[in-house]
């Protein structure tokens, strides 16, 4: 019963509260299932945006060139990157700054 009810959520293109059917959280999968994600996404939309923080980041920008650089033949374009910094509480208790960044991916055709 619940994977019906899984499949009509996503059959309806509602999104999860706080994230945008275009948005790709990276965090601490094997890369290639946030390049695999991302394509079947701009095969939908016409842009997604890459979003990391904190250690993903680097593995954001690796999603993002593999994208560009070895899909070129589809073309797909790096859009204007966002850096930025959220204030994070830790375990101990601590407020500390940890970097963002949003990478848009679209389309050039």
């Amino acid at each position: 019963m619940s994977t019906s009810s899984t499949n009509n959520n996503s059959s309806t293109g509602a999104p999860r509260p706080g994230k945008a059917s275009n948005e790709i959280f990276i965090g601490k999968k094997p890369l290639m299932t946030y390049v695999t994600a991302t394509l079947v996404q701009l095969a939908n939309e016409p842009t997604v945006l890459i979003k990391a923080r904190g250690k993903s980041i680097t593995r954001a920008v690796d999603v993002a060139q593999i994208i560009v650089k070895r899909m070129d033949t589809i073309g797909y374009k790096i859009g204007p990157i966002k850096l930025g910094s959220e204030q994070v509480t830790s375990e101990d208790g601590k407020v500390r700054n940890v970097s963002t960044i949003e990478v848009p991916i679209s389309r050039t055709k």
